[in-house]
């Protein structure tokens, strides 16, 4: 039997995550000396509130070898091939702590897959690894499948300032846009794992204008497209998002995604995203 690991930054509600049976690993939040999990100890609106408050930026840490040990341990004594899917390594350090983990159980078969992706895109490819092992692929399969699902991913990102990435570390790329901050709402997407400039309006409702206009443009007129919207304190303009695309595409359910706090920290709050994969 083959047996999934993911974390929060798939923006999989940890529930839904416990109904399919897949271990789900938190991301540690850090304002200052109090830490807590993003998973039981601190949810997006508490998170948003001492956002507001804090004087401090808050900080992530990856989840820790520690924490991947007693779920490789239970699921390796019972046989199963492990595979573990973990946001790209250019914005996370989440595939450290799975990799470090894995290599105490050198009989094991523990597949660590960086998805060179993060957030709704790494949760569609949990969700498709969840049907394929339903469905009785084999491990090579699925990690080939993994793999080619990936690169055809394609996600646009507005956020509100670039303060947040730029003040973690997690804006790769898209650095050269902090010096005219105050003058342009960035588009960003990922090139090969790593946050990068796609282009930029004057104004936020032209942002988001040209975000709508790009998913029309490129996203596929099929579920299969695996269309999602995610945002973090904008819901608002994702459901009107949603509703635009479900006309347009033709697309019956398109999945609304809360950021969790490990992203929005990064992020910050207002940013509005979609994710969706093009066709082979």
């Amino acid at each position: 039997m083959i047996k999934i690991i993911a974390d929060t930054t798939s923006c999989i509600p940890p529930k839904h995550a416990a109904e399919m049976g897949i271990p789900f690993l938190p991301q540690i939040i850090i304002f200052g000396e109090e830490s807590f999990r993003d998973d039981t100890e601190l949810t997006v609106s508490q998170f948003l509130e001492k956002l507001k408050s804090s004087s401090i930026m808050p900080k992530t840490s990856a989840p820790s070898p520690e924490m991947y040990r007693p779920i490789y341990e239970e699921l390796s004594a019972q046989g199963h091939t492990i595979i573990v899917l973990v946001p790209s390594s250019e914005v996370s350090g989440t595939i450290r702590g799975a990799t470090v983990a894995a290599q105490e159980f050198p009989a094991a078969d523990i597949r660590v897959i960086d998805t060179r992706t993060v957030a709704a895109g790494l949760g569609s490819l949990v969700l498709e690894t969840w049907k394929w092992v339903q469905s009785g692929l084999d491990a090579d399969t699925i990690v080939n499948r993994i793999m080619t699902l990936s690169k055809r991913e394609r996600v646009y990102f507005v956020v509100d300032t670039l303060e947040y990435l730029y003040k973690n570390g997690r804006i790769g790329a898209a650095k050269a846009l902090f010096g005219s901050i105050l003058q342009v709402k960035p588009i960003l997407t990922l090139t090969d794992g790593k946050v990068s400039p796609f282009e930029s309006q004057r104004t936020q409702r032209k942002a988001h204008a040209r975000l709508r206009e790009l998913v029309l443009d490129q996203c596929p007129h099929s579920p299969e497209s695996l269309l999602k919207i995610q945002h973090g304190s904008a819901l608002e303009e994702a459901m009107s998002m949603a509703e635009e695309f479900k006309e347009k595409l033709g697309i019956s359910d398109i999945p609304i995604y809360e950021l969790p706090p490990a992203i929005l920290t990064h992020a910050g709050p207002g940013v509005i995203s979609a994710s969706f994969f093009i066709a082979e």
